[in-house]
């Protein structure tokens, strides 16, 4: 939110105070995102001055005139001459002063056509490599090769900072962003830049906090929290769930101690535009049911949910916007828990669809609470297109990586408009077949409409996995887009608020038609 004549603008940005059953609604900040309102501010009272930039941005010639001072400006240029690119960008420090410290981060020029123009991987992963201390004030200076840049740039500043933290000691540092054209004219963020950055920081953290603090009942609250007034809510819980036809979420949740649930927001009320539904995988913790998960495979679990919290974001972003159209959100959540009611191999599951899911692998549990929601969001909400985002695969690991989230859609259009969405956003993107007549057949049962996991692994999971949602849409067609957002969600070991830029700029492409 702004505040109107205040030189640095907070972007909110706040995380869970201390872990205990008893606190967890209790927040304060731990690592503050803010916007400097003008070049002055950016470099008031720093402890580190960040410089981040292209290599051809980084001549005496291509600096904001007046920015920096004549000894910061030689350093610069000298940290800039030492510290060489390659392909993913590289960083140089020195001491300036007896308590400052000046930090350059210089990308490569040189970008592929699978990247995104603002360089975002290379500006979190060269930031990410920076030793900025604990206190302090930070300024972060972004040499944007076009001003249209500075959203993926900042989101990708923010990504490179963990937002939560519980150790007894965390950071406590405020770090002001500040951007400047090719032209050297300081770029303002705007309030769609200031809101995604702080709703991406609010999904990480989401993602990021124990299972145990953020059951079924609790990510609930909190989205209904983070949400606010505004959206009309429902909220189905528990057996409720089997008598509306939503076997497949009440399956998979209903051994755990707090009930399975789904939590559907709808706002913008009857207006001009496409209806577009959200849906989201909400698992809060995997075990693998009773195809339970090795050791080494349950550790990070709690970020199951992360294709819920991306869309929780994404909604919020546009809500914010006030786009011309009706907008809904459905989150699908559970625990995949262990106990004698957990639901079995060789379970026979009715899902809203109608069809029938015999159960071959209880690991295989998100594409049920997807498929109920994408069946819910055609047939009860009557969306025009939709989106639904999960943590579903492995498998899209091997596919597209750390970097680029997994699209699968029916409809050229769409796919077309994530993929410039992903290069716009920096949460990049990378297509997999669309194709039920080469990858359904995997799902073949004897007694049942389907199966719920593969007979062959090694035929295009992350496409398969896409294929078993989509078949609860049979009869009721829409444009429909799958993200398989495994790896970018949680690269390494924190979650990264990856997917609420890049759904929020697609809703926006299809709501206004544009071409990439």
């Amino acid at each position: 939110m702004n505040r109107k004549g205040a030189a640095v603008r907070s972007s909110g940005i706040r995380q869970a105070d201390k872990v205990g059953a008893g606190n967890r609604g209790t927040v304060r900040p731990v690592i503050e995102i803010a916007f400097a309102a003008t070049p002055k501010a950016l470099l008031s009272g720093i402890r580190h001055l960040v410089v981040v930039a292209p290599a051809r941005r980084l001549g005496k010639a291509q600096l904001p005139s007046k920015l920096f001072d004549r000894r910061q400006q030689q350093l610069l240029l000298a940290l800039a001459a030492q510290a060489k690119p390659g392909q993913r960008g590289s960083t140089a420090s020195s001491l300036l002063g007896e308590d400052m410290w000046l930090h350059v981060a210089v990308l490569p020029d040189v970008l592929s056509r699978y990247n995104s123009p603002a360089r975002a991987d290379s500006i979190r992963f060269t930031v990410e490599q920076l030793k900025l201390g604990k206190k302090g004030k930070v300024g972060v200076v972004l040499l944007l090769d076009d001003p249209s840049h500075a959203l993926a740039a900042a989101n990708a500043v923010s990504r490179a900072l963990p937002a939560f933290d519980v150790r007894s000691e965390p950071a406590r540092l405020k770090v002001v962003i500040g951007a400047f054209g090719p032209d050297g004219k300081f770029v303002r963020a705007d309030d769609r830049t200031e809101q995604t950055v702080a709703c991406a920081r609010d999904s990480a953290i989401l993602v990021d906090t124990p299972p145990s603090e953020l059951d079924p009942k609790h990510l609930a609250a909190r989205a209904r929290a983070l949400v606010g007034k505004g959206p009309k809510v429902v909220e189905i819980v528990g057996d409720e769930l089997v008598r509306q036809g939503l076997g497949g979420i009440h399956a998979v949740g209903r051994a755990a101690t707090e009930p399975p649930r789904m939590l559907v927001f709808t706002g913008g009320g009857e207006r001009r535009g496409p209806h577009v539904a959200l849906v989201g995988k909400g698992i809060c913790f995997d075990t693998g049911g009773l195809h339970i998960k090795a050791r080494g495979m349950m550790e990070t679990m709690k970020a199951d949910m992360g294709g819920a919290a991306a869309l929780l974001g994404a909604f919020r972003v546009l809500l914010a916007e006030d786009h011309p159209c009706r907008l809904s959100l459905v989150l699908c959540i559970a625990e995949n828990a262990v106990d004698a009611r957990s639901y079995k191999p060789d379970d026979i599951v009715r899902m809203h669809s109608g069809k029938t899911v015999e159960i071959n692998n209880t690991d295989a549990e998100g594409r049920l609470l997807l498929a109920d929601g994408v069946s819910w969001a055609a047939r009860q909400l009557g969306a025009d297109v939709i989106i639904d985002a999960a943590t579903l695969t492995g498998a899209q690991l091997i596919a597209t990586g750390l970097v680029h989230a997994a699209v699968v859609t029916n409809d050229d259009a769409l796919e077309a408009h994530a993929v410039a969405a992903g290069r716009v956003s920096g949460d990049l993107v990378h297509p997999l077949p669309f194709a039920p007549e080469l990858y359904l057949h995997e799902f073949r049962s004897p007694i049942a409409d389907l199966r719920n996991s593969v007979a062959n692994r090694n035929n295009a999971q992350s496409s398969c996995a896409a294929q078993f949602v989509y078949a609860h849409l049979d009869g009721v067609h829409r444009p429909w887009c799958h993200i398989d957002l495994a790896g970018p969600a949680v690269p390494k070991d924190r979650a990264s608020g990856y997917g609420v830029a890049l759904v929020a700029e697609l809703v926006r492409r299809i709501v206004s038609g544009a071409g990439d």
